[in-house]
């Protein structure tokens, strides 16, 4: 019995062991995700929320519109606009109209969000470095291509 089929109490095995990595995959983005967002709870922010942050501080001062966010995110959302709404409603990002085209509306990090993601950062990056570090960097860089290949559209 693999430790997957211990974790999610199967007896029976995999019929392929294609279907073993996937869902293996799949249980490893459920712990990574719960672990960075119990990291992020004391700072008032969602993973995405925390993304997003990372997006319009790498943005600069000209921002992105909901569309370059949502292209940029780790994660697909369904509703950018609702997201990007809230995290506004509390501070962490402003938005504009460009005043030639206001179709445009530009959304930029505030300083409470830059003081956010200052404060948040170590806490997920020891929760991230506490899970990948105990693995090789060989085992690592050949771990990074193999997702690669599986996230390639076939």
């Amino acid at each position: 019995m693999t430790k997957l089929q211990e974790e999610i109490r199967q007896r029976k095995p995999f019929a392929r062991p294609a279907d073993e990595a996937l869902l293996s995959i799949l249980r490893t983005a459920t712990v990574l995700d719960h672990g960075m967002t119990e990291a992020l709870r004391p700072h008032g922010i969602t993973p995405t929320q925390y993304n997003v942050l990372r997006i319009l501080r790498g943005a600069g001062g000209r921002g992105l519109c909901g569309r370059e966010v949502a292209e940029r995110l780790v994660s697909r959302v369904p509703d950018v606009s609702r997201l990007l709404d809230r995290m506004e409603e509390a501070g962490l990002l402003s938005k504009e109209r460009d005043a030639g085209d206001r179709r445009h509306v530009a959304a930029r990090i505030t300083p409470k969000g830059r003081r956010v993601l200052t404060q948040a950062t170590p806490a997920l990056a020891a929760f991230g470095r506490g899970r990948a570090e105990r693995l090789p960097s060989r085992a690592l860089a050949v771990l990074v291509r193999n997702l690669e290949v599986i996230r390639e559209v076939p």
